[in-house]
């Protein structure tokens, strides 16, 4: 039984998947929308609502923070200087996942994890 264990592995060790995630969460935040597994999806969608809260917090501390888990410092300013100020009035909820269905080559659950347009 796997009580109080969260998170999914992968089939990678934890560098690997940590390397995984943050590409996935600096390739989100750069094109603003992603193809991915769901599992994938599901895991870095938390992530990625944190960098974007703080992009939102702003200044030289938080940048700093960004700064260690995304690659891109371009990424960073892009989160501090034009996605952050989008979700200004939004508390959380800045991604959505659309189902798109099975990958033809092993049957794997697709989807698209995006940004949502504007705040509501």
């Amino acid at each position: 039984m796997r009580h109080n264990i969260a998170g999914r592995k992968f089939d990678r060790d934890s560098s690997h998947r940590r390397s995984m995630f943050r590409n996935l969460v600096t390739d989100l935040l750069d094109y603003e929308k992603i193809v991915t597994t769901e599992a994938k999806a599901k895991e870095i969608q938390g992530l990625a609502e944190k960098t974007i809260t703080l992009g939102k917090r702003g200044g030289l501390a938080a940048r700093r923070q960004m700064l260690t888990f995304v690659f891109d410092a371009k990424v960073v300013e892009k989160v501090i200087s034009d996605i952050a100020p989008r979700f200004s009035q939004r508390q959380g909820g800045y991604t959505r996942i659309v189902k798109l269905g099975p990958r033809l080559g092993d049957g794997a659950s697709m989807v698209q994890l995006e940004l949502v347009e504007k705040a509501q």
